[in-house]
């Protein structure tokens, strides 16, 4: 197993059933991992606002998750770039599923106005998720999210959120082109 499967494996046991008090092993204490920076969110409330996005719907495999994800954003960006169409806030991934090996994705650009012309094939034109959030931060390769994860998991039980069946991960930093250990990553987890 990946070691994302047991942080991502509660966080999605988190958000399929909702979270009930003691419902989840204890991981540790609540705090922000050690790499984030005193000013990151961690568990800042956030309303999110709809937006046009672009995206590629794909599935992956933790062990290659960065890879699949990237690739993803080079096939989104592609098409961008030949319809002429520019990005209007940063890339984002939405995981619409995931279990201890493998996710379901849309790999995500928000865009103005969707295109007169819509995408045919493994690309879409569709809206992000809105509405009431938390929002968390993690700076690091993408394979070091496993204790953020955990911290986010930890905090949502402590706090006895229930989550809504998805969470979105926001690039601060352009995933195609920073250093895998030099990432700035938002992490949005929807309330129901």
């Amino acid at each position: 197993m990946h070691r994302f499967g047991p942080a991502l494996l509660a966080l999605a046991a988190v958000l399929a059933i909702g979270l009930l008090p003691g419902s989840m092993p204890a991981f540790g204490q609540q705090t922000p991992p050690a790499q984030a920076k005193p000013a990151d969110p961690f568990g800042e409330e956030v309303t999110l606002t709809e937006k046009n996005i672009i995206y590629f719907k794909g599935t992956g495999n933790w062990d290659a998750a960065f890879e699949t994800i990237v690739d993803a954003f080079k096939t989104v960006n592609a098409f961008l770039t030949k319809q002429g169409i520019k990005p209007a806030g940063p890339l984002m991934t939405i995981y619409t599923s995931t279990d201890d090996t493998s996710f379901t994705f849309e790999a995500a650009v928000p865009v103005a106005d969707p295109p007169a012309d819509p995408p045919k094939g493994d690309i879409a034109v569709g809206k992000s998720p809105a509405g009431r959030a938390f929002k968390f931060s993690h700076r690091g390769s993408y394979d070091a999210m496993d204790s953020t994860y955990e911290a986010i998991t930890n905090y949502l039980d402590d706090k006895q959120l229930e989550a809504r069946d998805l969470f979105i991960e926001e690039y601060v930093t352009d995933p195609l082109t920073t250093p895998e250990d030099k990432l700035v990553i938002n992490i949005f987890v929807p309330i129901k």
